[in-house]
């Protein structure tokens, strides 16, 4: 389900707002405890079925987590006698770890390349196998992560009641000059093997033939392809297209297209690079394909627009089919305008109508269908908008925030400073304003006597739905100034359940309503 249209019935039963409770939380610090920077996330993903999830960091690892909450081990008559449903969250634990990539130097371009992990994405299984894309500036890499069992040789002729050191003396003993005799006897006339060790008259009846045991599977990753040289500039964006083949990825001005089988070509589908680069105005900030159409996919800008491309057109998508942008009003403009109005993160709703955008200030909710103008929009950094100033000075303004949507369509999120994250309802006339702190206890940081919520003027043919979610300037529910240095920027919904994992400096949190 997606959050149905301007004008659609429904608008006076609304959804409860949900209740959000801590469920887990992996690498949590201690109080005044540094964090290293290699160990700060910087990407998280679910997989499609939601068992499965997938963290990056700054040191070029990737760390996976896999569902352990019994959801579908109760058996039929367990269910049917309980008169109260029992509700479950998700519960996951650790999987595995990896290196997916290392720090590396560009000897033409005189350019360190960080291992930091910029994207994830999972693909398609098969046989068992976990498979996923991972990527840092440059290099993309395609890993598969399989069950291994470990096998050892069990059952030796040595007794077993012997200890290590009188084992290890005897193995060295028998490979000295001295024969021994058959079945392991020993002749008077030579030395015994070892003093320790005891032999029955005549020897060992027979020969006892070592016995390989396998012990349980652990997971093991292999890189399978590595998608190298086709970017001059960072990638920014990686996604799967539907068709389970292919794959794009995006820089600042190419995104390129990947069959999962060949690495060694790509094509470049967009190219934004103008001839004489002093004319350069706009970049591209991200890029997704639809989730069921694999001729369709949308990138994102620096000035704001969202422009969506079909592949069947041309080989070099330099038209879009449409663009979504929201005209600045009149007089509004400022240094900082073209600055805000960049989109940090794009994502599809489940079922491709809508894309959710983020750019420094807002959350943006557009239809497919009306590219007038966006059907929601949510205010997140309204309250610092005197401060841009500051935040220009300290870099601020450049944080890339992520974005997500619930699997029902009914919420959106999105992360902001001081390690909190705000929840929206996006139905139609929908007050519903959250916000979260990634603590043990997430409605710390919430004060529900300050979100003040406000409808907007109509826009062309639409009223789009404006909420605000009202601080006091700079501060905030507890008074507290905000510290700019924590902030959280990554942040995926589960894709069928209200459950939101999300990261603070290395701390991954998750919640549950």
């Amino acid at each position: 389900m997606d959050p149905p249209g301007p004008g659609d019935e429904g608008e006076a039963t609304q959804p409860q707002p949900p209740e959000w409770r801590f469920a887990q939380v992996f690498g949590e610090r201690a109080a005044g405890e540094d964090v290293q920077e290699v160990d700060i996330i910087s990407a998280i993903e679910f997989d499609k079925s939601g068992d499965r999830l997938a963290t990056g960091d700054k040191g070029g690892r990737v760390v996976l987590f896999e569902r352990t909450d019994a959801r579908d081990n109760a058996s039929r008559r367990e269910l049917e006698g309980q008169d109260v449903p029992v509700t479950r969250h998700p519960e996951f634990r650790y999987k595995t770890e990896f290196q997916s990539h290392e720090p590396e130097f560009d000897y033409l371009k005189s350019l360190e390349i960080e291992e930091k992990i910029n994207k994830i994405k999972w693909c398609q299984t098969a046989n068992n196998a976990l498979s996923l894309l991972s990527t840092n500036d440059k290099t993309i890499k395609y890993w598969k992560v399989q069950e291994k069992k470990v096998k050892r040789i069990a059952v030796m002729n040595l007794d077993s009641s012997q200890s290590v050191g009188s084992s290890t003396t005897a193995i060295a003993s028998t490979s000295s000059s001295k024969a021994p005799l058959p079945n392991g006897g020993c002749s008077d006339k030579f030395d015994c093997l070892n003093n320790d060790l005891s032999f029955p008259p005549g020897g060992y009846p027979s020969l006892r033939l070592p016995v390989v045991t396998s012990l349980e599977a652990n997971p093991v990753a292999r890189c399978r392809r590595v998608f190298a040289h086709a970017h001059d500039y960072h990638v920014n964006s990686i996604s799967n297209n539907s068709d389970g083949e292919t794959f794009i990825s995006a820089d600042d001005l190419r995104i390129n297209l990947w069959n999962m089988e060949i690495n060694s070509q790509s094509f470049n589908i967009v190219d934004v690079k103008p001839t004489n680069m002093e004319d350069l105005t706009e970049v591209i900030t991200c890029a997704e394909f639809h989730p069921s159409h694999c001729n369709t996919l949308a990138y994102s800008s620096s000035k704001g627009s969202i422009r969506l491309i079909d592949l069947r057109q041309s080989a070099l998508c330099d038209n879009h089919s449409k663009i979504f942008e929201e005209h600045e009003a009149p007089g509004s403009r400022s240094f900082f305008t073209e600055i805000i109005a960049s989109i940090s993160d794009i994502k599809f709703s489940r079922n491709g109508r809508y894309i959710l955008s983020r750019d420094y200030m807002t959350l943006k909710l557009w239809d497919l269908n009306m590219n007038s103008g966006p059907v929601s929009t949510f205010q997140v950094h309204e309250h610092l908008r005197p401060k841009l100033c500051d935040l220009y000075e300290n870099d601020s303004i450049f944080d890339k925030f992520e974005c997500c949507l619930s699997g029902d369509g009914l919420r959106v999120a999105t992360g902001s400073y001081g390690n909190i994250f705000r929840v929206f309802g996006c139905t139609p006339g929908s007050m519903e304003a959250t916000t979260l702190e990634a603590s043990r206890n997430p409605m710390r940081g919430w004060n529900p006597s300050h979100p003040i919520w406000e409808q907007s003027v109509t826009v062309g043919h639409h009223r789009p739905n404006v909420i605000t979610g009202g601080e006091n300037q700079g501060v905030d529910a507890n008074g507290n100034s905000f510290d700019f240095s924590t902030k959280l920027l990554h942040l995926a919904w589960h894709p069928t359940e209200n459950s939101i994992a999300c990261a603070a400096a290395n701390s991954l949190y998750m919640y549950y309503a």
